[in-house]
């Protein structure tokens, strides 16, 4: 990990300790649930543990300013399967999974959102595709035909606003690159995630333009998706945000010009 600017660094034993190579590692970040990332943590083990016996969730504290650490504490010494990243000051979603891969023993990486709005039995689906395809990548895509979506009408425009510009600028033929479920041949997404020039919500826009120019096998699937956020929950995506992916996807074409 990259120590500049990065305080009260914390790793659990297992990662620091464990050889062993697992089947499928998940990383899922965290910043500033602490009212339900033990729930949902235990959660996502249970459901995973039931189509792959050989596993690891390594959960990565990004910063939280609540009592997201002392749950995720929590939740490890409950579950042995789950492991944990902790640092401060906030880095942002990309550097958490950046900073999560680092740490990853294993043949797959999933990249999972950590309020289980997606639920994890997807990852399923996604392995038994990536093997019979001979995909390097495999994410969800609402935009999927048969995607079930309960979801706001605002964040669907939002999605295929984002598919429009990124074929444009990137010859993407996927249609979703935001998605917070991914799966990665590990080989695959530890080369994508050198040298990142983004931290935030481009990550993934960056990540699948690096792989569409490498030549890698990228595959779309449907999923579910509950939009669970409270109204009075303030939004993850707010004007600002969205100013700075734009910045970063500028940032990115330029990165990545011919």
């Amino acid at each position: 990990m990259d120590s500049s600017n990065i305080l009260d660094f914390l790793i659990s034993d297992e990662l620091n300790s464990s050889s062993k190579k697992e089947c499928l590692c998940v990383i899922m970040p965290a910043y500033n649930e602490g009212m339900h990332i033990r729930e949902n943590l235990l959660k996502a083990s249970q459901i995973i543990s039931g189509f792959v016996h050989n596993y690891r969730i390594i959960v990565v504290n990004d910063g939280s300013s609540d009592n997201t650490l002392e749950e995720i504490i929590s939740a490890s010494n409950a579950d042995s399967k789950i492991s944990y990243v902790s640092y401060k000051p906030n880095q942002g979603k990309g550097k958490a999974i950046t900073n999560g891969v680092l740490y990853a023993n294993s043949d797959y990486v999933a990249f999972l959102d950590s309020d289980l709005e997606l639920n994890p039995v997807m990852l399923k689906g996604f392995l038994k595709a990536m093997k019979e395809k001979k995909a390097d990548i495999v994410i969800g895509s609402k935009l999927h035909k048969d995607s079930k979506l309960e979801y706001p009408f605002i964040r669907r425009i939002m999605s295929i606003g984002y598919y429009i510009v990124l074929k444009l600028m990137f010859r993407l033929e996927i249609k979703d690159t935001q998605t917070g479920i991914k799966l990665f041949r590990t080989p695959v997404i530890k080369s994508l995630t050198e040298n990142m020039i983004t931290d935030g919500y481009a990550y993934d826009i960056e990540i699948l333009a690096k792989a569409n120019k490498a030549g890698c096998r990228i595959i779309e699937m449907p999923i579910e998706l509950k939009f669970k956020r409270e109204r009075k929950e303030k939004s993850r995506i707010s004007l600002k945000t969205s100013f700075k992916v734009f910045k970063d996807t500028i940032k990115i074409k330029k990165a990545l010009k011919d």
